[in-house]
């Protein structure tokens, strides 16, 4: 059986770099969107914390209502006790009746006036929730309406973005597959330790790209032989020469026009 063709170093130097382009394509797509996504998700948070405020706020404005029905619903049997006691006056046959009836008459009123009271306190309890109530309605209202004009933004950005960046993710799978396991797992462990996700740079002006630390000339030279994969010391970048990132790029921006 025929055996695979092994790829000489210039073949995955490319494949890298290529490999980079389009992962770099796909971390644009994905800073144009920027917090967007948080912020939309921020905002439905507390859009749903202010309907369920205002849910818990009814709820206890029906509950007051029902302890003031509750209250008034006292003080009318209260009254009924009140007339009871004071008929039973007129018939009794002594003082001691007289007065057993006169104190529960009087407690019947001690009771009507403290309803009276509880609903007084009641009612400013539903006054006080009704502002805040209020209020809370119309923070819900300009958060609804804010979360609308984030979501169109969102929307209209992935209307833009989203099909392209699937078809890069794609690629990107595909170029994986064509690079050894080694160099994918050290690619992505680089692009993971820096900020900016370049794992594979170009040299640039004698130093490794976006980086002031000059190459030696003997390295720049190696590195333009393209015989082996050289790393830069400081940020531990695979580096290429600029004449093959140039040709990658123009290669590779012909594939992304087509996307």
């Amino acid at each position: 059986m025929a055996k695979k063709k092994e790829n000489t170093v210039e073949e995955k130097l490319r494949a890298l770099y290529d490999l980079q382009l389009i992962d770099s394509r796909v971390d644009e797509i994905r800073n144009v969107r920027g917090e967007l996504p948080l912020e939309v998700q921020d905002l439905e948070d507390e859009v749903l914390g202010l309907k369920t405020r205002m849910d818990k706020l009814k709820t206890d404005v029906e509950t007051v209502n029902f302890e003031i029905a509750a209250k008034k619903n006292l003080i009318e049997e209260s009254k009924t006790l009140i007339k009871k006691y004071a008929e039973q006056q007129k018939n009794v046959r002594n003082s001691r009746e007289f007065n057993s009836l006169s104190k529960e008459v009087e407690f019947q009123e001690l009771e009507i006036q403290l309803a009276e009271k509880n609903i007084k306190e009641f009612k400013a309890q539903i006054d006080q929730k009704k502002e805040v109530i209020a209020d809370t309605k119309e923070k819900l209202s300009e958060r609804e309406g804010h979360l609308k004009h984030k979501k169109g933004e969102l929307d209209a950005i992935l209307a833009e973005t989203e099909k392209e960046e699937k078809a890069l993710l794609k690629k990107s799978e595909e170029f994986e597959e064509k690079i050894e396991e080694r160099l994918i797992q050290a690619y992505k462990r680089i692009r993971h330790n820096v900020k900016n996700g370049l794992a594979v740079v170009a040299v640039e002006r004698g130093a490794s790209g976006g980086s002031f630390f000059t190459i030696p000339p003997q390295v720049q030279v190696e590195i333009a032989s393209r015989k082996k994969i050289i790393t830069d010391e400081h940020s531990g970048r695979i580096l290429v020469d600029p004449q093959l990132a140039e040709e990658e790029q123009e290669r590779m921006q012909g594939m992304f026009a087509k996307i």
